[in-house]
């Protein structure tokens, strides 16, 4: 295992390029069961056809698991959006393309989104009448069993040479509602302070998907609460106070 190039590093992993494959890293307190859990998503949603690096072996590496899969070559979209701005409005149209492409796909064996937000919010750090609150109106939104990605954002996004567009970092892929994954991109435009972007994505997603924004609305208080459970300190305020300032019906 050749670890000398590193392509990202991150706060409980680093990145590599080794050959023709990338090795992601994890550090020695991540969980295994969370990097087992990773590799058997994305080897799943290899199955339903859609470009996605294949995972090649999971092993470690003194002492640290290790997951390697193909490399893709080619630029992300958050690169081409920052070193070629005056084509930024394509490469998000190019973003807003491909979470309509994942969403239209299945994968029954995934984890169930609305479960996964359960257990997150009964563990986030909110008032127990806010945290009730958020609950009942999960549980009365649509189930749906759409492919949803879970973190979508220009950054896992992979355009090649070719003009070929693959999608990277299925570690919280699920089965769910795509407005959730939806209102988890936005807030993650949010979260880099990039309000601006937020709100042509979620314009150009609804209008290109025939959804309703007020939809899309009503799943933020749950996604940021939900998200609040990891993070840096920063980011967990901003989170609770999306999850604090919803209307509820």
């Amino acid at each position: 295992m050749n670890l000398e190039n590193v392509i990202a590093e991150r706060k409980t992993k680093t990145i590599y390029r080794d050959g023709d494959s990338v090795v992601k890293l994890f550090n020695q307190n991540y969980s295994k069961a969370d990097i087992l859990n990773e590799a058997l998503n994305q080897a799943r949603v290899e199955e339903v056809g859609l470009n996605i690096p294949k995972i090649l072996e999971v092993t470690s590496h003194e002492g640290m698991w290790a997951i390697r899969s193909e490399f893709i070559e080619g630029q992300t979209l958050s690169h081409l959006m920052r070193d070629d701005p005056e084509n930024k409005d394509r490469y998000l149209e190019m973003l807003v393309d491909t979470q309509m492409l994942i969403h239209s796909r299945r994968c029954p064996l995934l984890s169930r989104l609305k479960d996964k937000m359960n257990r997150k919010i009964l563990s986030a750090d909110l008032e127990p009448v806010t945290r009730y609150e958020l609950l009942i109106r999960l549980e009365g939104l649509p189930t749906h069993d759409k492919l949803c990605h879970g973190d979508l954002c220009p950054s896992n996004i992979i355009l090649t040479p070719e003009g070929e567009l693959y999608i990277i970092d299925w570690a919280h892929a699920t089965q769910g509602n795509a407005s959730a994954d939806v209102a988890r991109t936005y807030l993650t435009f949010h979260l880099r302070g990039e309000a601006d972007i937020a709100e042509k994505y979620l314009d150009l997603f609804c209008e290109k998907s025939g959804t309703d924004k007020r939809y899309v609305q009503k799943w933020m208080p749950i996604v940021a609460a939900s998200q609040s459970v990891k993070g840096n300190l920063d980011e967990r305020d901003f989170l609770l106070r999306w999850a604090n300032v919803a209307e509820y019906e």
